[in-house]
């Protein structure tokens, strides 16, 4: 992880944020295959459904932009549709498992989509932290940089005196 010439921080790791897609796309494919099984074990329609489950990834997408989570906006809207993506074939293959087999799915899916965000989120964190302190060094390097620069101009100040042609030149 490092700084741009810009000053922007860029993240390196595996969890940080794509332009398109990204591992963060992991659980929202999971979270659009948890949802089409809670839809098939609630009994929702299909219509009701696809509207339920599509504002509430437009929601989380709303979420994130509130937590400050920054994203490009193709990440965003690729972030929706791969939770749809992932919706819509599960609701409709859903009647196919019997109940103890979709319960089973539910769980592991609900799983590995909760262990793939903990770790995610904690590396995020983890980022942040480092971000964090990596600007607060920098903050202190310049500092202690912009004091030497203003010791070493005091010190040439005093050791040269202008001479009468307008240049300088050395004490003696």
């Amino acid at each position: 992880m490092h700084f741009d010439h810009t000053g922007r921080f860029v993240r390196t790791d595996i969890w940080h944020e794509g332009e398109y897609l990204d591992l963060w796309s992991v659980p929202h494919l999971l979270s659009g295959v948890a949802a089409g099984l809670i839809a098939h074990f609630v009994g929702f329609a299909p219509i009701p459904s696809f509207v339920i489950v599509l504002l509430v990834l437009i929601g989380y997408e709303m979420f994130e932009v509130i937590a400050k989570i920054e994203e490009t906006r193709m990440n965003r809207v690729l972030d929706v549709v791969v939770g749809m993506a992932s919706f819509t074939p599960t609701f409709f293959l859903a009647p196919m498992l019997s109940t103890n087999q979709a319960a089973v799915a539910l769980i592991v899916v609900l799983s590995v989509d909760t262990a793939l965000s903990w770790f995610g989120w904690r590396a995020s964190h983890k980022a942040a932290v480092l971000e964090e302190k990596m600007r607060t060094e920098y903050q202190e390097q310049m500092g202690r940089l912009q004091k030497r620069r203003t010791r070493r101009r005091k010190r040439r100040n005093i050791l040269t005196v202008p001479d009468n042609s307008g240049s300088e030149r050395l004490k003696s």
